[in-house]
């Protein structure tokens, strides 16, 4: 009288958060669905563990967690190379107070 096995809900929720926080991660605003995510996957996998097999979606959480770091990296790319290009920006204005010629 076992029980038959289920898909997990929250398997196929991670992998979307996962996907959107990997495909929006250049632009730094997937690093929110990319968390939600990873908490997510640490729920669902909770859940698969402590319903002994009968919770099946296993795959689904890896690749979810997978692209979430993913976009998390890519996230953190993003602001590095924005932070390198403001700083070069800053670096090539001619600095200081410039004066007429010949005043001491």
């Amino acid at each position: 009288m076992d029980p038959d096995p289920e898909p997990s809900t929250k398997a196929r929720a991670v992998f979307a958060l996962g996907l959107l926080g990997f495909l929006t991660g250049a632009f730094v605003g997937g690093v929110i669905p990319a968390t939600l995510a990873l908490v997510l996957a640490r729920q669902a996998s909770r859940q698969a563990w402590q319903a002994g097999g009968y919770l099946t979606g296993s795959a689904w959480i890896r690749r979810g967690r997978r692209l979430a770091w993913a976009g998390i990296v890519l996230a953190l790319a993003a602001l590095v190379v924005a932070t390198i290009a403001g700083l070069l920006h800053l670096a090539a204005r001619p600095g200081g107070t410039d004066f007429a010629p010949g005043t001491d």
